[in-house]
C-alpha cells in the first residue's frame, strides 16, 4: 500500500515539473493536455459501457493517474491503460 503512495507522489512531482516547464514555454501545450484528458475520460466511459454491454468484466477506472497518462501520451496512453487491464486479466 505504501508503494502506491510513493508512485503517486513521484507521478505528481513529474506532472508538476512538466506543467512548470509548459507554462514557461507555451500555454498551448496545457490546452492540448486538458483537451486530451477530457477526450480520454469520454473515451474510457464509452469503452467501459461498450465492454459492459458485451458482458466483458473489464473496465478502466477514471482516476487522476489514468487521466494524466492519457493526457500526456494521447492515444498511446489510452491503449496503455487498457493494455494494463488486459494484462491483469490474463
Amino acid at each position: 500500500m505504501e508503494s502506491y503512495y510513493g508512485i503517486g507522489a513521484i507521478a505528481g512531482i513529474c506532472v508538476l515539473i512538466l506543467l512548470m516547464g509548459a507554462v514557461k514555454q507555451k500555454t498551448q501545450w496545457i490546452f492540448i493536455l486538458l483537451l486530451r484528458s477530457v477526450a480520454g475520460v469520454v473515451g474510457i466511459s464509452v469503452v467501459n459501457s461498450l465492454l459492459e454491454s458485451q458482458g466483458i468484466a473489464m473496465s478502466a477506472g477514471i482516476n487522476p493517474v489514468s487521466v494524466l497518462t492519457i493526457g500526456t501520451l494521447g492515444i498511446c496512453g489510452f491503449a496503455l491503460v487498457y493494455g494494463i487491464l488486459l494484462y491483469q486479466l490474463l
